[in-house]
């Protein structure tokens, strides 16, 4: 492999998937946080909720307060199973860092790269390896989800 080839390839693709595996890592993170977050937020609001005397007439609209903070729950819980937001954000995560250490393994010549003949052609051969597993191991997850009924 040429040196502008190479260097092409890191360009359009190399850093191409870092950057994506890194967005993908820190939205899912953020999601998992925020909803974790409100999780902790409505399950100890509702029983405080049920056991506070409202001293309302049963028409009140207060009185509905525990009811919508544990749909609300419900809701978030069943989000987080069925968007997996933490595995996502873990497996987006090492991903994107085993890629990282691809580069520097490279730079370095250590490794499998010590011996090479062709380093660049290694470095690609593993790093298309490296995102060809994260994608069957996407695929395989997603398609047992299906087959569960867990997920159209």
């Amino acid at each position: 492999m040429n040196t502008e080839k190479f260097q092409e390839y890191l360009k359009e693709r190399y850093y191409d998937q870092i950057k994506w595996y890194e967005t993908k890592s820190s939205r899912s993170n953020n999601w998992y946080n925020r909803i974790q977050l409100a999780l902790i937020v409505f399950s100890a609001m509702t029983p405080v909720l049920i056991a506070i005397e409202w001293g309302l007439s049963p028409s009140s609209l207060l009185k509905w307060f525990p009811i919508v903070t544990s749909v609300l729950v419900a809701i978030l819980t069943s989000a987080l199973k069925t968007f997996k937001f933490q595995e996502n954000w873990i497996s987006y995560r090492t991903t994107c860092e085993t890629l990282k250490k691809e580069i520097h393994f490279y730079e370095a010549g250590v490794g499998d790269y010590a011996d090479a003949e062709d380093k660049q052609a290694l470095f690609v051969d593993r790093v298309e390896n490296l995102i060809s597993r994260e994608n069957t191991l996407w695929l395989s997850v997603h398609k047992e989800q299906i087959r569960r009924g867990n997920k159209v």
